[in-house]
């Protein structure tokens, strides 16, 4: 029994300590449940306010952004209103102008009204007036007024023809006095003209060829070869009797050695037709071209002179196709350059700005579109342009006193010049006065609308003219033909007659493929 007691006391025991573990158990998982529970809410608070925090920052954000579009949109309103206000207060100042204007008008048309009035009234007085004192004069005279018109006249006629009979008879003396002058002047120049060796030199080509079959192959069948090489060119070819030789006649130098080059490809290639004739004569125009710069480079190179632009050097090459006076302007121009070298060392001054002065003196001669304007001073121009020397520019536009000189070099230049073109059979005057009246006759024709390209053949003694089919027909062509030959003989003096020959054809050109 005891141990049964003792037995049923220990599981009493057990159970109340039982009892009270899981009292205390709860107890501890409540408080630690509380204890969660308060932290949750905790951190939800937390959550919630953040969430409010970010909410409330994107609201202003967005609040902050409408407000700028907002204002952006106010600010381009206000800007539309301030210029429609301003628009409408500039016309209404013009509508204010305008009326005034009408207003002052009006008021001048009212005056001129009143004016014209007045002066029909003086005007009828006037007439009134003079019929008056018509009607006195034909009583006091005994004549009427048109019996003293036709007396008046009469009387002018007498003595117009008396003064228009002592102006001949001054005329014929002044040409009696003259005359003798003349005569020795056209004698001269008759003289001058049997210079015939310096005249061919100067526009003649002989352009060689193996035999005279060559020859009917280069005119072409109805001449059409020989027409497409002179219109190309610009060069008289005169195919005659010489034996295997054909003449090219020309003034200018560069379109004679052109057309030169230009025949000797198409007969070594054979193949001799217009289109032919044209690409041949476009690509000699282009190796002329190449063969201009290299002269100016070599004639550079062989005077020590250096640094010079490339147009300047291109300029320097042209002139070996120029005259001056029938004297080469590129061996004139070196002649010039050496002795301004030489007397610029014997003086004391820089020898190399007298060098390039003397070379680039006559470089106003050989411009591409020679504009009316002296020479010396365009070369100025020029070399100013492309950055020469101030005293070297100087030289050039006053080595003919055109402008005042400002440097010991001018002087120079101008003394080298004149003692190179004054040496005896360095230059003859007739052949540049000839060449000048051929150029102005091309410049003449080239002056009409419609006019593609103008060459002056036979000495000057004939004048061809291409023209645009496309612009000019048969009728204009003629009436152009007509009018060139009306202002040649009104602005030109030549001797002899001119032929103006207008040409106008058409092309169609297919290619099969």
């Amino acid at each position: 029994m005891e141990i049964v007691s003792l037995l049923v006391g220990a599981a009493a025991g057990l159970i109340i300590g039982s009892g009270i573990i899981y009292i205390l158990l709860k107890k501890s998982t409540e408080r630690k449940a509380a204890s969660i529970l308060k932290e949750a809410e905790k951190e939800g608070e937390m959550l919630k306010e953040r969430k409010l925090i970010k909410a409330k920052e994107k609201f202003l954000q967005l609040k902050e952004e409408h407000e700028k579009v907002i204002s952006e949109r106010n600010n381009k309103i206000q800007q539309s209103e301030n210029r429609a206000k301003q628009k409408e207060k500039t016309l209404n100042q013009k509508l204010q102008d305008v009326n005034k204007k009408e207003r002052d008008i009006n008021a001048k048309r009212g005056n001129l009204d009143k004016q014209l009035e007045i002066v029909q009234n003086k005007q009828s007085e006037l007439d009134k007036l003079h019929s008056k004192r018509v009607s006195q004069l034909e009583e006091m005279s005994e004549i009427s007024a048109d019996e003293a018109l036709e007396e008046l006249k009469k009387e002018l006629v007498d003595d117009a023809r008396s003064k228009s009979m002592q102006m001949i008879q001054e005329i014929v003396d002044e040409a009696k006095i003259n005359a003798n002058n003349e005569a020795k002047k056209i004698v001269i120049q008759s003289i001058q003209r049997v210079a015939t060796e310096h005249a061919v030199e100067n526009s003649v080509s002989v352009f060689n060829i193996e035999s005279d079959d060559i020859k009917g192959r280069i005119i072409g069948r109805e001449g059409r070869n020989i027409r497409a090489l002179e219109s190309a060119t610009g060069v008289e070819i005169i195919v005659d009797d010489t034996p295997e030789a054909i003449i090219l006649s020309c003034f200018d130098p560069v379109r004679r050695e052109v057309a030169r080059l230009s025949l000797h490809q198409l007969v070594t290639d054979g193949r001799i037709h217009p289109a032919r004739i044209e690409e041949v004569v476009r690509k000699t125009q282009k190796r002329i071209e190449e063969e201009i710069v290299d002269t100016g480079k070599r004639t550079c190179i062989d005077l020590g002179i250096h640094n010079m632009h490339p147009e300047l050097i291109k300029m320097v090459g042209r002139m070996k196709y120029r005259s001056s006076y029938g004297q080469n302007l590129l061996q004139h121009s070196r002649e010039v350059a050496n002795l301004c070298s030489t007397m610029a060392s014997e003086l004391g001054i820089n020898p190399k700005h007298a060098k390039r002065a003397g070379l680039l003196h006559d470089i106003g001669k050989v411009p591409e579109d020679e504009p009316e304007m002296p020479h010396a001073i365009l070369g100025m121009k020029m070399a100013e342009k492309f950055g020469e020397n101030a005293e070297v520019c100087n030289a050039i536009g006053a080595h003919h006193d055109e402008i005042e000189m400002t440097s010991l070099l001018s002087p120079i230049v101008q003394v080298c010049d004149a003692i190179s073109g004054a040496r005896p059979g360095a230059r003859r005057e007739v052949v540049e006065s000839y060449i000048q009246r051929l150029k102005d006759l091309e410049n003449l024709a080239m002056s009409f609308d419609g006019v593609v390209k103008a060459y002056a053949i036979q000495a000057g003694r004939e004048l061809r003219v291409m023209v645009e089919s496309e612009k000019v027909n048969d009728t204009i062509a003629g009436e152009i033909s007509m009018n060139i030959s009306q202002k040649i003989e009104d602005e030109m003096t030549y001797p002899g007659q001119v032929r103006v020959t207008v040409i106008r054809e058409t092309r169609a050109i297919n290619i099969a493929k």
